[in-house]
């Protein structure tokens, strides 16, 4: 058989390499300790569990969901983001239900680009970003972030032949995989660029609410409160838990929401009625869920930072998300699969390797927060005596 080229850059992915990794250390026997996926190991709140279980008795909910059919999920998630963020918000034109922000974000660009098209990417930057401009026929121009530059990019940096031929530009803060967050006045400045340079701005939010310290993170929609070019996708995945049931939504220009939803018809229907009934839950029902599990990801992040810096590998504090990016140490600064690799092999510590977020991520490990504590410092134990060993 003979398939299409566009498939050539899919075929390495970071999660596919470390699960053969992984693989390997369990044939090995070793006790595994996964830190290398960002699947919340947290439950949904009950509530939202009786809205879907009570769904399922339903016989109305079996069919095909047609997008009239979301209205009462869009709804949701207008009054959601209107009561967040100050910004009105219309749920008949500018929201679009998801299975999850990814396959908003991987489908977004076969709306905007033409074959040869350039999307502005991070780099470091989510793996699906990348794929779906891949699946597109479009190119990418890596942003470089920078620890410098507080991971965040720097949009005089970019030729201008490239931004000629530019369509779109993905940022995603907090950012998977630094952890790092952007200020309104970051995104006011990626909003006057993209108005300037005639681009899409696509902004990939599922941290919204996993940020530590009581910080507050702005949408990238109070710096675009007409909505001129600007779309946000947000998913139910981190703040609610709810990674395994696939549901999140697209929220911002009416045209781009429109021009989305017709990619969308062409390759599936809409989610189950219950999951959408469960996420309604989710959205307008009680947020103390929420707290709890901020709270968690804060005490996680704690022992596991102090842990590390007690074992003499010094990394910042991260602000945000269930994530810690780690530089390397100087032997493995410029080999993080090897890293990586060698680690679960020997200790059964399953990390991420930071080349495969891009090629600014070489030298960088993350680590996923998805243990409890106690777990997370024997984790660090392990990696200690790693480290001794080689």
């Amino acid at each position: 058989m003979q398939f299409s080229k566009r498939l050539a850059p899919l075929q390495s992915n970071v999660f596919a390499d470390m699960d053969q990794a992984k693989a390997r250390a369990r044939a090995a026997g070793r006790d595994l300790i996964d830190l290398s996926l960002g699947s919340s190991d947290l439950p949904a709140a009950e509530h939202v569990i009786e809205a879907i279980a009570a769904s399922l008795s339903d016989q109305s909910t079996h069919g095909y969901l047609l997008f009239h059919g979301t209205q009462a999920f869009r709804q949701a998630a207008a009054t959601w983001y209107e009561k967040k963020f100050d910004i009105a918000v219309d749920p008949e034109t500018e929201v679009l239900p998801l299975v999850g922000s990814q396959e908003g974000t991987a489908h977004l660009p076969l709306a905007v680009l033409n074959p040869g098209d350039f999307a502005l990417l991070l780099d470091p930057g989510y793996p699906s970003h990348a794929g779906g401009v891949y699946l597109a026929s479009g190119q990418i121009y890596p942003m470089p972030l920078l620890a410098e530059n507080n991971f965040l990019p720097i949009f005089a940096d970019i030729p201008g032949p490239v931004l000629a031929q530019s369509r779109m530009m993905v940022l995603s803060y907090p950012h998977n995989p630094t952890a790092a967050i952007a200020p309104l006045s970051f995104f006011q400045e990626a909003v006057a660029f993209c108005q300037q340079h005639n681009l899409v701005l696509v902004h990939d939010f599922p941290y919204a609410d996993l940020v530590f310290d009581g910080t507050a993170l702005p949408s990238v929609l109070q710096a675009d409160p007409d909505k001129s070019v600007s779309i946000e996708f947000f998913t139910l995945s981190k703040s609610y838990n709810m990674g395994g049931f696939r549901i999140g939504y697209a929220i911002g220009n009416a045209e781009l929401i429109r021009a989305l939803r017709q990619v969308k018809a062409a390759v599936d229907f809409n989610q189950y009625r219950g999951i959408l009934n469960g996420a309604i839950a989710a959205l307008t029902g009680p947020q103390e869920s929420i707290q709890v599990t901020v709270e968690t990801f804060q005490q996680r992040r704690d022992a596991f930072v102090t842990a590390l810096n007690r074992i003499g590998w010094q990394v910042p504090m991260p602000t945000a998300t269930m994530y810690v990016w780690a530089k390397l140490p100087e032997r493995w600064s410029q080999n993080s699969m090897e890293f990586c690799t060698q680690m679960v092999e020997a200790t059964g510590v399953a990390a991420s390797p930071g080349a495969g977020f891009g090629k600014s991520g070489e030298g960088y490990v993350r680590f996923a927060l998805v243990h409890e504590p106690a777990i997370l410092k024997t984790a660090v134990d392990r990696i200690a005596q790693f480290l001794e060993a080689h």
